[in-house]
């Protein structure tokens, strides 16, 4: 099946409404992407197709540059669906639910950094667990205590010392989700994400020890609180298995009232349920839930870094470690967009509101919201800010990274016989891995350039680049 599409502006393609498509598709891409797409059969394009078939979704559906296949919605995608009419699909949000990123800010240059680089990284691989089955044995929370973290987020592990209560302030939603219930999810997910709090899981999710080492927008970067050489830290991590159950257990319990229903789909990683019924609902409550322990979760993780850094002989006055924002990229939120109530599933993408939107901390109300855009480990990764243009064209969206090019068996084929983490330390970056795998896995070659993908977002204004960061310490499962 081909995919009919035509540019209708810079970087901007349409699908129009064909076959059962209830309305049109729009994608973010430049020449190199668009070959690529081509390279992979138009595999997530015909997956953006599939959705703009399911009730209720409002137009357009969405896909940003950083588009690769995923589990029935492409990553990358948008879905916005009418609140009263729309449904709610868990293979829009991901099994992942709120796995994003945490940009903290130091008062440290490169150079303050060098002479203790390898110390740090020591601190932080043993301060910070990561890996499949990963688990912090120092850290538990009951089974109260684990409910408290699924209603109240970041709030809850703050609560409990982990963290200052102005980190809360730099938080999408301030780091909870509201209307979570913790009995909407199962005791077996409970059961798998009890041990992994404060924890980084693997595959592409890191801690990353960075610079910052190009400035593109001086006015931005000041209300960031962003400067050239400075030190930065980035955390990519989600919900663990926590998260990945609950999707599992709602995919399986939508699949089985579709006909109930009456949702006919192109692809049964489609399941979906209303928003108005009771199915609908428990998903949404248990998806918030899980979104409040990935917040909880990086604002541990945020914690333990601080310790890292001052038992590397750092002291809390010389660090300095703020954060800057915490941003989802699997999440669906109600927003109101253009007057109109939205329940907006991001996949792979993420909220760039911009100037002036209420949500927004007041210091970066003027600018828009910090945008976090991570790239591989051998490379960059940017900053940028959200835009009116934005809230205009895709619900207030942007792209979450580089997008994968080469799937993860292809990738440790070819890093096989490679020295990747001995290559990465000739050029200054120093890499603590729990094992090889994970790095052949999550080598530069399996991704897109990210600078390609950040040049679409801000050619076709949906984003603005802010600033650019460069790996200094990369610390993987």
């Amino acid at each position: 099946m081909s995919v009919p599409f035509e540019k209708i502006a810079p970087y901007t393609y349409r699908i129009p409404r064909h076959g059962k498509m209830r309305v049109d598709a729009v994608f973010y891409a430049s020449e190199t992407i668009l070959r690529q797409l081509e390279e992979e059969d138009y595999a997530s394009l015909k997956q953006l197709v599939n959705v703009a078939t399911l009730p209720g979704i409002v137009e357009p559906a969405l896909a940003m540059p950083d588009i690769h296949w995923g589990y029935g919605f492409p990553i990358g995608g948008v879905a916005a669906m009418d609140a009263d009419e729309g449904v709610v699909s868990p293979g829009g949000v991901g099994f992942d639910i709120n796995c994003g990123v945490r940009l903290l800010r130091s008062s440290l240059s490169k150079e303050d950094l060098e002479p203790l680089k390898e110390r740090l990284a020591d601190y932080l691989y043993a301060r910070v667990p990561a890996g499949v089955g990963s688990e912090r044995r120092d850290v538990r929370f009951s089974r109260r205590e684990l409910k408290d973290v699924l209603r109240e987020g970041a709030q809850a592990v703050v609560t409990r010392g982990f963290g200052e209560p102005e980190d809360l302030e730099f938080i999408e939603s301030r780091g909870r989700l509201p209307g979570a219930d913790p009995d909407r999810v199962s005791p077996r997910a409970m059961e798998r994400g009890a041990p992994q709090l404060g924890t980084l899981g693997s595959g592409n999710h890191f801690l990353e020890v960075q610079y910052v080492d190009a400035i593109y927008d001086l006015e931005a970067a000041r209300a960031f609180g962003l400067f050239e050489g400075q030190v930065t830290v980035l955390i990519h991590t989600g919900s663990r298995g926590l998260g990945h159950q609950v999707c599992e257990d709602y995919v399986e319990r939508f699949l089985k009232r579709l006909s109930l229903y009456k949702i006919e789909l192109p692809d049964r990683q489609l399941a979906a349920a209303p928003i108005k019924s009771p199915d609908g609902d428990d998903y949404l409550r248990a998806m918030a839930a899980a979104a409040n322990f990935a917040f909880a979760n990086r604002q541990l993780i945020t914690h333990f870094t601080r310790e890292a850094f001052e038992a590397a002989g750092f002291a809390p006055r010389d660090h300095g470690l703020r954060v800057v924002y915490d941003l989802a990229h699997n999440n669906a939120k109600f927003e109101e967009h253009k007057g109109r109530g939205l329940l907006v599933h991001r996949k792979g993408a993420t909220r760039a509101f911009g100037p002036g939107h209420p949500e927004l901390p007041r210091v970066y109300r003027p600018v828009g919201q910090p945008v976090l855009v991570p790239g591989d480990m051998g490379r960059y990764s940017f900053v940028l800010a959200g835009t009116r243009g934005a809230m205009e064209k895709t619900f207030g969206s942007s792209c979450h990274g580089a997008g994968r090019r080469l799937s993860r068996a292809k990738a440790k084929k070819l890093a096989r016989n490679s020295d990747i983490v001995g290559e990465l330390a000739r050029r200054g970056i120093v890499v603590r891995a729990k094992t090889r795998a994970t790095v052949w896995e999550e080598i530069p070659e399996a991704y897109k350039d990210v600078s390609e993908v950040v040049e679409v977002v801000h050619g076709a204004g949906i984003g603005k680049k802010v600033a650019r960061l460069r790996p200094l310490i990369v610390v993987k499962g």
